[in-house]
């Protein structure tokens, strides 16, 4: 009851302070095509859910069409002002929407598209048993994910591959440790990591030792070591065939 007060006040009082920002980045969307500067993209929240996440677009239309869930930082489809908004999680704050309309909280794991659901193993189904939110652990530790798919042959298998198993694991860390402490935290550090990411991430870091969060997850949320392929939470391999 209390998440839900919070997420309510948070989401309005943003958007009510943020609308003049929106609303600039909206007619900029819509000046580069004449097209609607909104994107509606299925994701699957609590339980199981389909529901319509809210953004701003920063693609080309139809972008959707070509198959690719993940999105690297040089992925073609991104429009010019779509960069900007990119950098700047501009994109993300339609969600706000989404909290005020009870489909996502603030913290939560982060929303996928039922391709990527699909492929969770027993134990990342776990994640699906909260609402999803704006931001999470994962959002601060992995705010560069374009930058890490870039370049990439395949944008979804690395993703699965160098993302996703720590990227569930920190989200199911979440699951287990929910707590409107936390919530005011991971927002607070989801502001800093814009514009300080390093401390962003340090303050991160430091959180998940006060949990006593096993070592090797810890070592990949410092960003210190180059990621390598890892299998999932719950699987005994490595990802490599994400079509089945």
């Amino acid at each position: 009851m209390i998440k839900r007060l919070l997420d309510v006040f948070i989401s309005f009082f943003f958007l009510v302070i943020l609308s003049p920002i929106l609303l600039i980045a909206m007619i900029l969307i819509w000046q580069q095509d004449k097209k609607s500067p909104i994107y509606i993209s299925h994701r699957v929240g609590k339980n199981k859910k389909i529901f319509n996440m809210i953004k701003l677009r920063s693609m080309v239309i139809d972008a959707d069409k070509s198959g690719i869930n993940s999105t690297s930082s040089n992925d073609n489809r991104i429009t010019k002002i779509g960069h900007f908004i990119r950098n700047y999680k501009l994109d993300e704050l339609m969600q706000l929407w989404n909290v005020l309309l009870g489909d996502m909280s603030l913290v939560g794991p982060r929303p996928n598209v039922k391709q990527e659901t699909d492929l969770y193993t027993n134990i990342e189904n776990g994640l699906l048993t909260i609402k999803p939110g704006i931001t999470d652990l994962s959002s601060i530790i992995f705010y560069d994910e374009g930058e890490i798919l870039k370049n990439k042959e395949d944008p979804d298998l690395s993703y699965n591959q160098l993302i996703r198993p720590w990227k569930s694991r920190l989200g199911l860390i979440y699951v287990k440790n929910q707590s409107l402490f936390l919530d005011l935290k991971i927002i607070l550090y989801t502001f800093i990591v814009i514009f300080f990411r390093k401390m962003a991430i340090n303050l991160v870091v430091l959180q998940l030792k006060k949990m006593n969060v096993d070592e090797n997850i810890i070592n990949v949320a410092t960003r210190k070591n180059q990621l390598y392929p890892f299998n999932p939470p719950g699987a005994k391999d490595i990802v490599n065939n994400i079509n089945t």
